[in-house]
């Protein structure tokens, strides 16, 4: 027997179809270990150690993996072609070996573009070994990552409180972003007129032609910049005679574009599909791992992580075949083309993304298909059999019109006399090749020629219609969108194929950036964080520096450099500029941030008064001040003057108020009070009424991120005051769940356990069935390990139960299992989550009912003599009984299938009747908040502290009179009586 290593199930349920019953292909899930997120992962002074670790699910995954190899003859490590693959393999091939479950067995590494039979058969008739060099600069990369991100991130959370980290590739992208927004804050719009006369041919045909000269001088498109200048031009040319003087026809020739790499997929899926790079990338990723095509299951793609545009020459054949019989032989080059990459960097070490099979048209699998797996897979398609097309042939043709100003004046030299010049451009397709198929999509509206121009001649006469003189203003360059920060990022060479999608989405993550109308828009906390980069760590966040440092790394993978060689440059300059800011004061650090970031937090205002004057005291001067919470403005005569706001000036009516930072909403119908905007150091709230000497405090709530200040509605504002709300009542306790908006973001509550609402859920509208979702998923442990990319996905619907009901598939803590209702069937291990079907569901949810098990889970063995169910279920660390709030482990081997209720019930009773250790320990002592670690906040961040900024408790009916100690009670009461009656 021998086992295959890859990663995904889905990738393994295809490659075992096609290899045979001699095989057997297991999924290790990607990256089995990782370095811990702690001090000491990375050892500069013992030559840069790496100390790895797994986490528990990582673990479970090897042991299975180790116990599959024991009994194996040969091991094929066949994980991705690319260097996270090759680091994958190198990982599995290191744990495996410190087992000793390796001993004399022979270990092949294999590596495929394409999962398909020949693809497969193919590499495994071509073995190698790993690869040394890719490893190294997977090696180099993590470690150069870690040193950053762990050394850096303390200094900022030290002298820049509120930021979250700064990392190699992520802050030079943030970089990016601020300025460009930088660039925005500082254009000054330029005026500028146009002027384009409506004419008509000898024939009567209509065209437009523009001014481009006067009196022998060029106009270009900024040299007319006054509305009386226009005007002169207007009156000129409605008295001129025009007349033909050249006619210039060019063919031109359009070639097609190179097929996809991964950056240029990104960016055509966000422009034509509107597709986050990490949304694509998770597509394309399930069509290269196989999809079930009318009981055939193979990949759909080639591997979608590469910088490589060319194809393999059979591809190439295939491709060219499909153009000439679905288009026609006028459309199939002579030569095929070769591509080769503009990219700086690249490796071109893989083909471009294509098609497995070209023949394979998408009208044809898209059935098979989900909706946006099929629209990707037809741009990879079209993009493809484009990419082989014939060029397209057209005509553009250049009219020059002479335009002669004066009473029936014919000589441009007579007194009173101009010569205006005018020209008019077409363009007409003669042969759409390539187009007939495929256009690319554009980022920001270039200009393109006209359309077709009717037929005119040299000295033929045109006559007039209207002249149009038209005001325009420069426009700032336009904000990145996800697509165009990718393209600038290639151009740069600052990351790679592999890390695009992961880097935009660490920045929206940690609230460094937000997406509006499809647009990257720096937050306060990302241009502080640059601002702080840029003036105490410069070279760090310099385009070329980080490019120079992705082409060592490169030179590594290619075996030129040593990698640590490469670590021990990078770790002398980098230190030293750490130590440099150790003695580094908050106010020289706020000293630079003023210096940089005036233009955005102080803006010059219209009536040129000093922007920085305190707008309530208006004696103090403005300036960015350090709070617990992050950066915000604030006034030198405090505490005098308690003025506050955001680093974003306000605008609209909160700036040209009475009362500065504060818009008012309106009145709320049932209280009669007034209903305001206002600006606070830690953002936007909105607030009820006003604070009286000696009385209470307003009511005041926090604004969620999906609401921006200026859309915010007098009904969002009352809504949001009102917030803590009942939503729903849980399914077990029957107590309320509470939504709400807190210290680090809206929440649902149940007693004790909080859960994060998410980006797409909205915490005024979030309903009882989502409520519920989260509570009961944060009780049961959800929310992924360190080692996931992100939070579980949604439930997938798999259709109607006959009796009523949706039935899904979720992502449980034990693994993925089947809902409907109050009926849970888990998925047995070997099955694909993603390919089950719902007649596969049905049958489990059938045997599941067929087998009993109350709401809760678990098989029922019967009622306890005190009442309640007695239940068998599957635990962490094996099977458990269960009855009420007592669990009993069943002895080591013991299977949960042959308990009995009478053996259940001794078990409750040992477990009942023991002593809990826990009671014997004195409470433990609350650390002094001085002792507190630098990375102290980011745990609170992930943990189960109750988020809010007042110090109240929130009160919700029927909950008030509960203590939360009361809730042990029950279960200590029991053993009590238990070990009493012994």
């Amino acid at each position: 027997m021998n086992v295959v290593i890859v990663e995904s199930a889905a990738k393994a349920q295809t490659i075992n179809k096609y290899l045979g019953k001699n095989f057997n292909v297991l999924a290790c899930y990607g990256h089995v270990r990782d370095l811990p997120a702690k001090d000491g992962s990375v050892d500069p002074d013992q030559d840069f150690l790496m100390v790895w670790e797994m986490d528990a699910k990582g673990a479970k995954r090897v042991a299975a993996i180790a116990e599959a190899v024991k009994g194996a003859d040969k091991v094929i490590l066949a994980t991705d072609p690319d260097r996270e693959g090759e680091a994958i393999s190198w990982h599995l091939l290191d744990i495996l070996n410190k087992k000793r479950v390796l001993k004399d067995k022979k270990i092949e590494r294999v590596v495929f573009n394409a999962v398909t039979k020949n693809a497969i058969q193919e590499a495994m008739a071509h073995p190698r070994q790993i690869d040394q060099a890719l490893v190294d600069a997977y090696l180099a990369r993590r470690a150069l990552d870690y040193l950053v991100g762990f050394t850096l991130s303390p200094v900022l959370w030290r002298k820049l409180p509120g930021a979250r980290s700064a990392g190699r590739v992520q802050s030079v992208a943030l970089r990016l972003v601020c300025d460009r927004e930088l660039e925005i804050e500082k254009f000054v719009a330029r005026e500028y007129w146009s002027l384009v006369a409506h004419l008509k041919t000898k024939a009567g045909e209509p065209f437009t032609a523009r001014l481009v000269g006067a009196d022998g001088k060029k106009i270009s498109r900024l040299d007319i910049g006054a509305g009386q200048e226009a005007e002169d031009f207007k009156k000129a040319l409605e008295s001129a005679a025009f007349v033909v003087r050249s006619v210039e026809a060019k063919p031109v020739k359009r070639h097609p574009y190179a097929p996809f790499t991964t950056s240029t997929l990104q960016q055509e899926a966000s422009r034509k599909l509107g597709l986050a790079p990490a949304i694509t990338m998770r597509i394309a990723q399930r069509l290269y791992e196989g999809v079930d095509i009318g009981g055939e299951t193979a990949g759909l793609i080639t591997y979608m992580r590469t910088d490589g545009v060319d194809m393999a020459p059979e591809a190439v054949a295939g491709v060219r075949s499909v153009i000439g019989r679905e288009y026609g032989d006028r459309f199939v080059p002579k030569v095929p083309r070769k591509y080769t990459t503009k990219a700086k960097n690249a490796q071109e070490a893989h083909e471009a993304i294509r098609p497995t099979d070209p023949a394979r048209l998408p009208k044809d699998v898209a059935k098979y298909l989900e909706p946006e797996q099929a629209k990707l897979y037809e741009l990879i398609w079209t993009r493809t059999i484009a990419s082989q097309m014939e060029s397209a042939e057209m005509e553009r043709t250049t009219v020059d019109i002479d335009a002669r100003v004066g009473a029936e004046a014919t000589d441009a030299r007579k007194a009173g006399a101009r010569a205006l010049e005018l020209r008019a451009t077409g363009q007409v397709i003669r042969f759409p090749g390539f187009l007939e198929l495929y256009q690319e999509g554009r980022d920001d509206g270039e200009d393109e020629d006209g359309g077709r121009l009717p037929a005119m001649a040299q000295g033929e006469p045109c006559t007039r219609e209207k002249i149009d003189a038209t005001q325009h203003f420069t426009e700032p360059p336009p904000r990145f969108t996800e697509a165009t920060l990718v393209k600038r990022m290639e151009e740069l060479g600052i990351g790679r194929p592999s890390t695009y999608a992961s880097t935009l989405a660490v920045l929206r993550d940690r609230d460094y950036v937000r997406i509006d109308k499809k647009r990257l828009v720096p937050e306060d906390k990302g241009r502080l964080v640059v601002a702080f980069l840029e003036s105490f760590f410069s070279r760090y966040v310099e385009f070329d520096f980080t490019a120079d440092l992705e082409e060592k790394l490169d030179l590594v993978s290619n075996n030129e450099i040593d990698w640590k060689q490469v670590l021990r440059d990078f770790w002398k300059d980098f230190s030293a500029a750490v130590d440099g800011t150790k003695d580094l004061r908050v106010s020289e650090v706020l000293d630079s941030l003023n210096e940089l970031l005036g233009p955005h937090v102080f803006p010059p205002k219209e009536d040129g008064s000093d922007p920085r004057l305190c707008p309530a005291c208006n004696a103090g001067q403005l300036s960015l001040k350090v709070g617990k919470f992050g950066a915000f403005v604030g006034c030198s005569n405090y505490p005098e003057c308690r003025y506050t706001r955001t680093l974003s000036p306000p605008t609209g009516d909160a700036a040209d108020a009475a009362r500065p930072g504060v818009k008012v909403l309106g009145v709320n119908p049932e209280t009669g009070a007034e209903v305001t905007l206002r600006d606070g150091r830690f953002g936007a709230y909105v607030q009820e009424g006003e604070q009286e000497e000696g009385g209470e405090k307003p009511k005041r709530g926090s604004l969620p991120k999906n609401i921006r200040p200026d859309d915010l509605t007098l009904m969002q504002a009352i809504a949001l005051l009102a917030l803590p709300r009942e939503v729903a009542k849980h399914p077990t306790s029957g107590e309320p769940i509470v939504a709400g908006i807190g210290r680090f973001g809206p929440y649902v509550q149940h007693g004790k356990t909080y859960a994060n609402i998410g980006r797409d859920d909205d915490v005024l509208s979030i309903g009882a069935n989502r409520a519920i979702d989260l509570i009961v998923q944060k009780e049961s442990g959800g929310g992924g390990s360190r080692f996931s990319r992100g939070p579980a996905e949604p439930a997938r619907v798999l259709g109607d139960h006959p009796q009523g009901g949706s039935v899904t598939v979720k992502a449980g803590r034990f693994g993925p299992y089947v809902n409907w209702g109050k009926v849970n069937a888990t998925i047995p291990k070997g099955n694909d989550p993603a390919a089950l079907t719902l007649e596969e569901g049905l049958a489990l949810l059938a045997a599941k009912a067929a087998g009993g098990g109350d709401s809760a889970g678990g098989r029922a063995l019967g009622d306890h003599p005190e009442g309640g169910k007695v239940t068998v279920r599957p635990g962490r660390f094996g099977p458990y009984v269960n009855w009420g709030k007592i669990n009993a482990t069943l002895a080591k081997g013991a299977s949960a299938e042959d308990v009995t209720l009478e053996e259940a019930l001794r078990l409750i009773e040992v477990k009942g009747a023991a002593p809990k250790k826990s009671a014997k320990k004195a409470p433990a002592k609350k650390a002094p908040s001085k002792k507190t670690p630098a990375n102290a906040k980011k745990k609170i961040e992930d943990s189960d502290e109750t988020p809010f900024d007042d110090s109240q408790p929130v009160k919700v009916a029927g909950t008030a009179a509960k203590k939360p100690a009361a809730k042990k009670a029950p279960a200590k009461k029991l053993a009590t009586k238990k070990a009493a009656a012994k």
